[in-house]
């Protein structure tokens, strides 16, 4: 899927993305010198070195949008971007566009479990965004858009079956695949915490609590 490179001009990256939706919004930045960064902007975390911290893995979508509501999730005291569920080691995101990686774009959230729950995490999940989509997300279509829950452990995998099971309850169509989890490379340092700096909100992502 090809994507537009960014402009000089921040009101033309904005009106573009409006238009067009995440998919062709200027996610490959010419002038980025970090390729495949571990470098990101870090949300503040506990001094407390005992403190015990637990992760979670969500691909749903574009991971601009998907870690504009995760890092600002109660509990969560990190969010990384990136890339999993592929074949290439250390994957660009030239890449896994080009669908020759075979990776998603996800999220890894780190949270303190003493103040929220991987319930609570994998709840917020659905809540932004479809998980009844097949293709892709949004007006991004595409392999490394759908919906996935990559999971630790048989806990996490239980915790995501039993709300994907609530929500065909109610009627609705899942899509979102349980998966293993494998490694999770960051993505290049320009995507982390896009919204914060483009200050802006998500136009591929909303919130809709669709366990009520």
């Amino acid at each position: 899927m090809n994507r537009l490179y960014l402009s000089a001009a921040t009101l033309l990256f904005t009106f573009v993305g409006s238009i067009y939706g995440c998919s062709n919004s200027a996610k490959n930045n010419p002038t980025d010198t970090n390729s495949n960064s571990t470098q990101t902007m870090n949300q503040s975390t506990s001094s407390d070195t005992n403190k015990h911290y637990e992760t979670a893995i969500f691909a749903g979508g574009c991971f601009w949008g998907v870690q504009y509501y995760f890092e600002k999730a109660k509990g969560v005291t990190n969010t990384v971007v990136g890339y999993i569920g592929g074949h290439t080691d250390k994957p660009t995101y030239e890449q896994v566009c080009s669908h020759t990686s075979g990776h998603y774009e996800a999220i890894k959230v780190t949270y303190d479990p003493s103040i929220t729950s991987y319930e609570d995490m994998a709840r917020l999940f659905f809540n932004i965004h479809d998980p009844s989509q097949t293709n892709g997300q949004g007006p991004d279509i595409g392999e490394q858009y759908m919906s996935v829950v990559f999971y630790a452990d048989d806990a996490q995998r239980k915790t995501a079956q039993k709300l994907i099971d609530q929500l065909t309850a109610k009627g609705m169509k899942v899509a979102t695949q349980l998966k293993q989890a494998t490694t999770f490379y960051p993505a290049e340092g320009y995507h982390q915490h896009h919204y914060d700096h483009e200050g802006s909100t998500p136009y591929c992502h909303h919130f809709v609590n669709k366990f009520n």
